[in-house]
This record gives C-alpha cells, structure tokens and sequence, in this order.
C-alpha cells in the first residue's frame, strides 16, 4: 500500500507555480484571524470544538463496559465499533443522497442529537441501548463533520484556504484531546455517569446558544461556494444576538 501511494504521489506535478512566502507570525496567525471575523466559519468549527470536548463518552468507555453494564472485555468491542459502525452508514447514505438544503440547520440538529445520544448512554443499563446511543452518536457526528468540512472549504477563498484548514484541524485535534482529559476529570470528581451525562446536557446547551449567536450558520442551506459566501456577506455586519 505504501509503496503503491509514494508511485502514485511521484505522478503528481501541480499545474502552475504558487507564490511562496516565507514564514511569519502574520502568515501563521492570518488563518485565526480570518476565521474569528468570518461567522459562518467560526460558528461552524467552535460549535464542533465545544460538542466534541464536552461530549466525549468514547474515552469512558472502558469504564461503562466494566463497571456500569458488566460486559467486559466482549462488550468493550462491541461499544468500541458502534460510532464507526453509525459513521460508515451516514456516509453511505450521503453518497446517494448527498445535502442539498438546510444543510445548517441539519447540522445543528445533528449536533443537539449527539448530545442526547450522549445523556442516553450515560443513563443506559442495557447493552442493546447503549449500542444503538453509539450508533447515533457516530451518525451524527459525521454528518456534522461533513457540513462543517464543505462550509470550512467552500466558504474560504482559495488563498486563505491552507490557513483555515490548518486552524480546523488545530481545533479538532485539541477538541478531541482535551475532551478526553476533561471526560476523565470529570469522571474523577462525578463518577463516569453523571460526568457523561452532565457533558451531554451540556452539549445540547452549547446547541442552542450557537443558533441564537451564529444566525448564519442557522440559516446556511445549498452547500455552495456562491450561496455561502452570499449568507456570510449578509450576516458579517451583524452583531451576535445576546
């Protein structure tokens, strides 16, 4: 495999030569400005950020299938696969029937679902419940990654699109570290229940406050370069709704 993708890349020649800058503190922080003062933007990568860091009941997992459903190691796997298993079915799904409309709203629906799924594993006793929590969990996660990933792409200008994209990993990669250190501090002080259960409450609030502070991403609908940067160019001289 390896092998075969270093032949591949070797067949790669860009097609025009880019302008090169060197490095600077204005190259690097460029990225983070753009996005804090674009709102469909910052909207979309912080409310993943917050969902994922409050709402991460992966990392307890262990802990659910020793102590809270008495499955074991079996049972461990079983809750392991669920997220993949409700990822990989999303994404089938929007292979046939890709996001055509409402597509923000779809988005933070999706991510008001991950939170209940959320409060529902914490709060299950029952194998069967607690894979299909894990199901939903992974569904609509990746329904919020796919939206948030064409928002992130189609929404920036290809100069600016490098620095975005770096902000949003650098974001993601913290969401889901620091997520797993706050779901085990807070399963220290609470108990791996409750602390699931609160950091899914939680992520439902973070929801509904992100649809009243980021009325742009409320209202994004076809996943187009021209209706995004349209939406954003009517809600950038607006202030957030308190």
């Amino acid at each position: 495999m390896l092998v075969t993708f270093l032949v591949l890349f070797a067949f790669i020649h860009p097609r025009g030569a880019g302008e090169k800058k060197g490095f600077t503190v204005e190259t690097m922080l460029a990225g983070l400005r753009y996005v804090i003062g674009t709102r469909l933007l910052l909207g979309s990568i912080s409310l993943d950020l917050f969902a994922v860091l409050l709402g991460g009941a992966v990392s307890l997992m262990p802990i659910f299938a020793s102590d809270v459903l008495h499955e074991g190691a079996n049972g461990l796997g079983l809750l392991r696969a669920m997220p993949s298993m409700g990822a990989l079915a999303v994404s089938l799904t929007l292979l046939a029937l890709p996001l055509r409309r409402r597509a923000g709203k779809t988005m933070l629906m999706c991510v008001g679902l991950f939170g209940a799924a959320t409060v529902v594993f914490g709060l299950s006793r029952n194998l069967l419940l607690s894979c299909v929590a894990l199901v939903i969990i992974g569904a609509t996660d990746m329904v919020s990654v796919v939206v948030r990933s064409s928002i992130l792409q189609l929404a920036t200008p290809p100069a600016m699109r490098g620095r975005v994209s770096s902000i949003n990993w650098l974001f993601l990669g913290a969401s889901n570290e620091l997520g797993e250190y706050e779901s085990g501090l807070t399963a220290h002080w609470w108990g791996a229940v409750r602390a699931v259960v609160i950091g899914g409450i939680a992520s439902m609030a973070v929801t509904g406050g992100w649809s009243v502070f980021f009325p742009a991403l409320r209202h994004a609908d076809r996943l187009s370069a021209e209706d995004l940067i349209e939406l954003e160019r009517q809600f950038s001289s607006m202030e957030p709704v308190g």
